[in-house]
């Protein structure tokens, strides 16, 4: 149940929330993602353009993220919160309200990787491994993307599996994956020899045969390290097979709820942009008064204050639905193409209110404008996206 609204004010809430979504909450879920907000304004705002100039991972704020209790929000498994999909999408927006890139990270091992232990593999699996990456004592990364495969990866999985005694032998080449080249445990999709189906696996640091090479030159989210992962006569043994992973569907089980907080964190994307394109415009003078007092300045204001409140409003009709085990694919796409687009609008005119400040990091708007273009495309281009709610709502497939 949330919070009772009548003992509470729209004050209550930050003065992006300008409809007090934040008042859905629970009391102690409020005071989570008020710890959140201060954690990420505090301790990551301030250093996080040096590591995004650098395209360098900040590994010593790991200790913090960790003690926020946020990873696997969602999750009721071994070791997890069980905070529920509200929350948890409320805190990926807090987390890309700052940094998209470190909403990224926690978003692959939280969302991807914790996820796909939690939906698809053995209560003894998730008894061996959700508990300390819930503690963030082991960190993960999926591996699905390949190559020269993205959108088609249902059907053009290349990487394989083959069963060799009491083990299986992985052979292939993945792409994007972040976190890889640190992460404790590696979740890599497979196709199987034998039956042609996508099965997952639990492939564990300094495993024999898998090598990383981070990638290089990004323009956007350069503090996530993205990696192509090689495979060459991987051996993994049986226990890290998922065991209830048993084709591409069980893998889209885990794409479902993640696309979510990929909705989620385009959100918190816009909503930083607003933010400090508001803070600008009210503290920077030309013609003797504040640029904020601009007719033409509080326009662009009010349409991206429109576009983050619309798709938080989107968002949270989703994710309580998600909550209700009612969220069905077509759901998720719908929010992540429109909170997408409307990100994409909202940074660029953040951008057009700072004039040419907005190209320099130390405003920061510029880092969301960069970083937006990748939130644009990962986990389902807009087409994509798009292409599964038409055929949701037409009941014809438009695409193969």
């Amino acid at each position: 149940m949330s919070a009772d609204l009548e003992d509470l004010d729209l004050t209550d809430s930050p003065f992006s929330d300008f409809l007090g979504f934040e008042l859905l909450l629970e009391d102690r879920d409020r005071e989570l993602l008020s710890s959140v907000r201060a954690h990420m304004t505090r301790v990551v705002e301030p250093v996080i353009n040096e590591h995004w100039t650098r395209a360098t991972f900040p590994h010593d704020l790991v200790p913090g993220l960790a003690e926020l209790g946020i990873a696997g929000l969602a999750y009721d498994g071994p070791g997890c919160p069980a905070r529920g999909a509200l929350v948890d999408g409320m805190v990926a927006m807090e987390l890309g309200r700052v940094d998209p890139s470190i909403a990224t990270f926690m978003g692959v091992h939280g969302g991807l990787a914790m996820g796909s232990i939690h939906l698809c593999g053995s209560e003894e699996q998730k008894e061996r491994w959700l508990p300390a990456m819930a503690r963030m004592e082991l960190i993960g990364a999926f591996g699905l993307t390949e190559p020269d495969t993205g959108s088609a990866i249902a059907g053009g999985l290349a990487t394989s599996a083959k069963r060799d005694g009491d083990g299986w032998v992985l052979n292939g080449e993945k792409k994007w994956i972040g976190n890889a080249d640190f992460a404790d445990l590696v979740i890599i999709w497979a196709r199987d020899e034998d039956d042609g189906e996508v099965k997952g696996f639990v492939v564990e640091k300094d495993t024999p045969g898998m090598t990383f090479d981070v990638q290089q030159d990004k323009i956007a989210l350069r503090v996530v390290q993205n990696s192509e992962i090689h495979l060459a006569d991987v051996h993994v043994p049986e226990e890290n097979r998922l065991q209830e992973g048993n084709g591409f569907h069980d893998t889209a089980q885990v794409l479902k709820v993640t696309r979510m907080g990929v909705a989620w964190q385009a959100v918190g994307c816009a909503r930083g942009a607003y933010e400090h394109a508001l803070r600008y415009t009210k503290a920077r003078e030309q013609f003797g008064k504040p640029i904020a007092s601009f007719q033409m300045v509080q326009d662009l204001l009010v349409k991206m204050l429109s576009n983050v409140t619309a798709a938080t409003a989107m968002n949270v009709r989703a994710s309580q639905l998600q909550d209700a085990g009612l969220l069905k694919d077509e759901h998720a796409s719908l929010c992540k193409v429109h909170a997408t687009v409307r990100m994409r609008e909202t940074v660029g005119w953040a951008r057009e209110v700072l004039g040419g400040n907005g190209i320099l990091l130390e405003h920061h708007v510029g880092r969301f404008v960069a970083d937006a273009e990748a939130i644009y495309s990962y986990e389902g281009t807009r087409e994509m996206n798009t292409l599964i709610v038409g055929r949701a709502i037409t009941g014809e497939s438009a695409f193969v």
